[in-house]
């Protein structure tokens, strides 16, 4: 990548990391729900499954090249009712918060959130095809920049996940209306994977 393309790719990271997403917005529930402690436990899963769909994406990119372009489109449609399904768990009266019944998000469910965040691999995939390709099929640049990936979202997932902790104080007294935000956001995610642009 020349260096001119730096600070454009730099701003695309950014933005494609602090925006709501799945995992963002999971970040913010569970430390909205839970506390500080159980949501980093989570985040360390969230890091996790971001690093393997990093991974997979220098290794889909290094061998596909431009042919993934057209299966983007079909990632997008899975990923959209993936988090729209998210969003109506959300909504679902869940009782309180004590009862034994609720399960406590742990490593492998941010783990799980990022294997089927389908924002992170499109994140991913039009990084390395975007800002890689037309420059270098190197796999070991590929790999360098797959590897500095991981570093933009989870970073994004622990700014969120500190607002949550700052925030739940608030979520205790609101839980209903925060929980509807929340659940509208996830449906505004989806719909912009989908839309056309």
């Amino acid at each position: 990548m020349p260096k001119t393309m730096l600070p454009s790719f730099l701003l695309y990271c950014y933005i494609g990391a602090i925006t709501p997403g799945p995992a963002n917005l999971c970040s913010l529930s569970t430390a909205l729900r839970f506390g500080k402690g159980i949501a980093l436990r989570q985040w360390r899963g969230l890091f996790t499954g971001f690093f393997l769909a990093s991974m997979v994406s220098v290794g889909i990119t290094y061998f596909l090249g431009t042919m993934l372009n057209q299966y983007v489109g079909i990632f997008a449609w899975v990923g959209a009712g993936y988090i729209l399904w998210m969003a109506w768990h959300m909504l679902r009266p869940s009782g309180s918060l004590s009862e034994k019944n609720v399960d406590m998000p742990c490593f492998r469910t941010g783990l799980l959130v990022q294997l089927t965040n389908v924002k992170i691999m499109v994140f991913c995939l039009t990084a390395l095809a975007s800002y890689v390709l037309p420059y270098s099929g190197s796999f070991w640049v590929l790999l360098g920049v797959g590897l500095f990936l991981p570093f933009t979202g989870p970073i994004a997932n622990l700014v969120w996940l500190f607002a949550g902790a700052s925030l739940q104080r608030l979520f205790v007294n609101h839980r209903r209306a925060v929980d509807i935000v929340m659940a509208a956001s996830l449906m505004l995610c989806a719909v912009s994977l989908v839309w056309p642009h």
